[in-house]
Formats: structure tokens, C-alpha cells, sequence
């Protein structure tokens, strides 16, 4: 049971999709199978217009195994695969490549050499060569249908309310803390840092964030996402998250940084003074984001937050 497309973000309406193929494939006893592509199609086209990317490809993973893909097949996008006629395509990947007896696909779905297939064409193809072709009709939330271009406006407002219910979950990046300039560390801000793999993000800016993976609850911290003008002017996109109230060593972990509010843009500023007062603002404004937080919870989860920020782990 095989369903294609980028799947970026895996929004509700990919969860939609994906149900679908869950109840066909438990009807039939077959596996359930995503196909999609890396880079985006849209990346190897127009590089300078491609879309934001919501998810790394390490979230997206998980995004779909959480709704229950058994195996993933990740395309190259390259020339070849680019080139490919319709019935290449067809042949070469969803017949003989795949062996799909039932493919389900989204309502404004193409393929091949400069979008020549459609839906038309996979049904005809369907019925040459034995396998059945359903197509998914468009999700919507409160009237608006649910797309990845719908996340992507969100994200890049900080509209992180409205996100979370198109996504059906809270945004978050996860990745392995690396080693960096050791910068903030200099400046009284320690920070941990995660690569991010491509150029453009959903998001760019300065937010309040809470840390997952380095204690048994979520860490408060305060994250800078983008290209650190004021000190580096490689083009590099990196994550650097400073843990509020923690200290231990971090390096290599994987965690999942959760954002919950933005603060500001990004911006150069004229040497590390104004960067370090810079810092230090966004550090208070965290810090008062989560005691507001606090204060609209009850003792008891007071209890529990003071407990998560103060856990060492050495």
C-alpha cells in the first residue's frame, strides 16, 4: 500500500491521508509504504525560490512512523529522477520498483518529466498493470484547507498557536548537540548547538523554547535560529539553544527543542557588547515568559517545573 509526496511537516492533512492507507493496508494485510523525495522537488528546480523546509528529515522520519508507516523510501532527487517520463515512472518505480497493489495520492498530485502525469494517467495505468488508484480530496481546518504552505505562514508569523493545530502537535526541531565557536560560553550564555542541513528554515529569529531529551521534563531555554550575522558570515544556519538554570555536558545527545514563543528577528549588531546585552534581554524576557507560565499553573506543577530546572546531569 504505497502513498507518494514531500510530506513536509506531516500536517493533519498528510495524518488524513495517511490514515487512509493505514485502513486500506489492515483490510489487505499489507504493509504500509511512504515514498517521498530529498531534496524537494521545488529545491532542484528553483533553488532561490524553494520553500521553507518545516521538518528536517530526521523529524519528518518520525513524524511518519508515529502514524504508522512500516518503510519509507527516499528518492533522490536528481536529473534522472527529474527526467523520468510518466510511464517510467510508473513502471520503473511504482510497478517494478514497489510492487504496489493500491496507491493513494492527494488531490493536486503530478509526476514525471515536467508534471506530464495525473491522475488520469495513474488510473489508466492502474488498470494496465493491475493496481488500484484512490485520490484523497483536500483537508480542511475552520474553512482553510491544511498545507504545508499554511504551516509555513504560521511558523514564519510565530504563530506557533495555530501551527500546533494544523501540525496536530507542537512544532519542535530535533538534532544532536554539536561543538561551536564556543561563543556564548565567552559571553556568560552557554549554548547548545544543533546543525540545521538546509539553507532555509521555516523560521528564522530569536524564541523562548523548552529543551526535551536531557532530563525526565522539558528544560526552559531561550534558542537563536538562523545565521548569526553579527559573527559568522559563512551562510551557515545553526540552532543555538541557552538552557536556562543548567549546566552538564550535552555534547552529542539528541534532543527535540520545542518553540513556544517569539521573542524578536534576528539582527547584526555592531560587536559582542551589543550582542551580549542583546542576549541578556532575550534571556529576562524567557525568563519571564516561563514565571508568567508559572503563574498560571497550579502548585503542584510549580513544584514540578522548579524540580526540571534545577536537574544536573554530569
Amino acid at each position: 500500500m504505497l502513498t507518494i509526496g514531500n510530506f513536509d511537516g506531516v500536517h493533519l492533512g498528510h495524518q488524513a491521508l495517511l490514515a487512509r492507507v493505514r485502513a486500506a493496508a489492515a483490510a489487505r494485510g499489507l504493509p504500509v509504504c511512504v515514498m517521498t523525495f530529498e531534496p524537494h522537488p521545488r529545491e532542484y528546480f528553483m533553488p532561490d525560490r524553494a520553500p521553507a523546509r518545516i521538518s528536517n528529515l530526521r523529524d519528518k522520519f518520525e513524524a511518519l512512523r508515529s502514524q504508522g508507516v512500516d518503510r519509507l523510501v527516499v528518492e533522490h532527487f536528481n536529473a534522472h529522477f527529474a527526467g523520468q517520463s510518466p510511464e517510467d515512472f510508473v513502471r520503473n518505480i511504482i510497478v517494478d520498483g514497489l510492487h504496489t497493489r493500491w496507491l493513494l495520492v492527494g488531490d493536486d498530485f503530478r509526476f514525471g518529466a515536467k508534471r506530464a502525469g495525473d491522475i488520469e494517467y495513474l488510473r489508466e495505468a492502474g488498470r494496465r498493470f493491475d493496481f488500484v488508484v484512490e485520490q484523497m480530496p483536500t483537508i480542511a481546518h475552520n474553512g482553510v484547507r491544511i498545507s504545508s504552505s499554511e504551516v509555513r505562514t504560521a511558523l514564519a508569523d510565530g504563530n506557533f498557536e495555530r501551527a500546533h493545530a494544523l501540525l496536530g502537535r507542537p512544532y519542535a526541531i530535533t538534532g544532536h548537540v554539536v561543538h561551536g565557536m564556543k561563543l556564548g560560553r565567552k559571553l556568560g550564555f552557554p549554548t547548545l548547538n544543533l546543525r540545521i542541513a538546509h539553507k532555509h528554515p521555516a523560521l528564522t529569529g530569536i524564541f523562548v523554547v523548552q529543551v526535551h531529551g536531557l532530563a525526565d521534563k522539558p528544560l526552559p531555554a531561550v534558542a537563536s535560529l538562523g545565521l548569526r550575522p553579527t559573527v559568522d558570515d559563512s551562510g551557515r544556519v545553526l540552532l543555538e539553544v541557552h538552557l536556562l538554570d543548567f549546566s552538564g555536558d550535552c555534547y552529542g545527545k539528541l534532543v527535540r527543542v520545542e518553540f513556544l514563543q517569539k521573542l524578536r528577528d534576528e539582527a547584526k549588531f555592531d560587536g559582542l557588547a551589543e550582542l551580549e546585552a542583546a542576549i541578556a534581554q532575550d534571556t529576562r524576557e524567557a525568563r519571564a515568559y516561563f514565571a508568567h507560565a508559572l503563574d498560571a499553573n497550579s502548585p503542584s506543577a510549580r513544584r514540578d517545573f522548579a524540580t526540571s530546572a534545577t536537574d544536573r546531569i554530569s
